[in-house]
Parts: structure tokens; C-alpha cells; sequence
């Protein structure tokens, strides 16, 4: 049995998703830390107003503190990942639970990313659900400026991009279900060109390690154990699409059978389901969930 952990990224977050966490004494002890290093309370924040929550600067942060407290709570429980990757924001987590990086400098990562990206305003995201594969790509040849930001299934696309372009774009869609998402810019585009420049010199700074397991990175699905590589795809993922379809694709060809998604919500499960149903799907999200 080989089994991949995968990290859920912007999105997942909910009120409550620190459950019963904080009981434990590495939960407390994150927490505590966080706090140190954020400024602000994670705990308060997860069970708090969810308009809060889902600001970028708030929910990126969350996110990774709740998924690396699963993740180390797993280790503890004497289970190791054979594969890691991690959706958008869920990737940090990933590298953490691979020993790339400590807790506290993935923490202070991820709170720039946040911050820069939430100001990087006046683009638009939407998800795309059923549509039509041929006139889509007419369409993003028509307006270059939108980009394909998540790939995450055969039936299930994000699009980015300014939202003057977003807007004429839209409307001229064949699917399901088009369903314009709760962020602040355009993320996963060159939009994000600026910011990503900004997030280079701080990111050039940090060392990274040499992971524990192969990582799955959201520019390029195949594993790697080169820190300098793992550095290079992660910088370019701000500007660049998320292809999650390709990671959940790889997975079995490298021999994984099992996938556990650890984090809050079943979207990344949901996903591999579609797209893998071989794999055997488990859900980490509280501690009645650790094996």
C-alpha cells in the first residue's frame, strides 16, 4: 500500500474547522505559536463571523495551521505519507508535512502570500462546472488575458483573469453551472505578476530542506525531491494554473492505492473520485479521523 496525503487549499476553510484540536496538547502548543507569529488568534477566527474567515489574509493562514497540526498529529499516530501535494495554498502544507520547512517559517510564508495576494485587487476567478471543452478553449484564445487557473477535473475548471475580460467572457459560456468565486484578485494568472515578484525575495531567503517523500507540485505533477526544484515550482504557482486533474492522474502510475485528504472539507476526495475511482479515498479533517 503507498498512500499520497493531499492538502485542501482556499475554499475548504469553515467555521469550526479546529474541532476538537485544540484538545490536544501539539494542537494547543500551534496554536499558541501561530498566534505569536500572526498576531492574531487562528482558534478565534475558526470558530468566529465566517465573512472573517474567508478574508485571504485570515483564511490562507488557517488553513495551514489546522492542516499542519493534522498532519503532525498523524506522525505522531506513527502513519508517513508516501507522496504529498497540496491544492493552491495546500501545497505549504505539503512541504511542511515533508520536512521542507519548519512550522514557523511555512506560517510566515503563507501569511505574506496571503497578504500580497489580498491586495493584489481588480481581478476575477469562476468555476466552471460541465462544460464544453472545445468552445472553452475558443474562447480563451479570443481573450488571452484569462487563464485556466485550476484544472482540477474533466468537469471541473477555474478561470482567472482581469474583470473586464471575465465579464465578457462569462455570459458567452456553454456549462452547468458557472459559479463566480468569493476572492479578491485574480489568483493563479499573470495578474499576480507583481505580487509574485514581491513573494520571490522573501521565499529566496528561506532554506528549503530536502523532503521526507517525493512532492506533487501545482506547476508540475511530477514528484520531485530536489529543494531547489520544490522552491522553483512554488514561486512559480502564484502566476501559474493549478493542475490538479495531472496530480490525481500521476498518483497511480506511481503506484499510490490510498489517498487521505488532510484538511477541513471532502473537495480534493470529491475530486479524486471523478477522476481516479480506484483509489482508496480517507478524510483527515478532525482527531476522531486519525488512524
Amino acid at each position: 500500500m503507498k498512500t499520497a496525503w493531499v492538502f485542501p487549499g482556499q475554499g475548504s476553510q469553515a467555521v469550526g474547522m479546529t474541532g476538537s484540536l485544540p484538545e490536544t496538547e501539539g494542537g494547543r502548543r500551534r496554536l499558541a505559536e501561530a498566534e505569536e507569529i500572526l498576531g492574531w488568534s487562528v482558534l478565534e477566527k475558526c470558530q468566529g463571523d465566517e465573512a472573517e474567515l474567508g478574508l485571504t489574509r485570515h483564511t490562507q493562514p488557517c488553513l495551514y495551521v489546522v492542516e499542519t497540526i493534522l498532519a503532525d498529529l498523524l506522525k505522531e499516530g506513527g502513519q508517513n505519507p508516501d507522496y504529498v501535494a497540496g491544492h493552491s495554498l495546500g501545497e505549504y502544507s505539503a512541504l511542511y508535512s515533508a520536512g521542507v520547512f519548519d512550522f514557523e517559517t511555512g506560517l510566515k510564508l503563507v501569511q505574506k502570500r496571503a497578504l500580497l495576494m489580498e491586495a493584489a485587487q481588480g481581478g476575477k476567478m469562476a468555476a466552471l462546472i460541465k462544460f464544453d471543452p472545445e468552445q472553452l478553449q475558443g474562447l480563451l484564445a479570443a481573450y488571452p488575458e484569462v487563464v485556466l487557473a485550476n484544472d482540477n477535473s474533466a468537469e471541473q475548471v477555474v478561470l482567472s483573469g482581469p474583470a473586464e475580460a471575465m465579464d465578457q467572457l462569462l455570459p458567452q459560456l456553454k456549462a452547468k453551472r458557472v459559479v463566480p468565486l468569493k476572492v479578491s484578485g485574480a489568483f493563479h494568472s499573470p495578474q499576480m505578476a507583481a505580487a509574485a515578484q514581491a513573494f520571490e525575495a522573501v521565499l529566496t531567503a528561506v532554506e528549503f530542506r530536502a523532503p521526507q517523500c517525493p512532492v506533487l507540485a501545482n506547476t508540475d505533477p511530477s514528484p520531485s525531491g530536489d529543494p531547489a526544484v520544490l522552491k522553483t515550482r512554488l514561486l512559480a504557482q502564484m502566476t501559474g494554473g493549478v493542475r490538479w486533474r495531472e496530480i490525481l492522474l500521476t498518483l497511480p502510475t506511481l503506484g499510490v492505492t490510498d489517498l487521505w485528504e488532510v484538511g477541513p472539507g471532502k473537495v480534493l476526495t470529491g475530486l479524486a473520485k471523478r477522476t481516479c475511482p480506484d483509489l482508496a479515498l480517507k478524510n483527515i479533517g478532525d482527531l476522531p479521523d486519525i488512524p
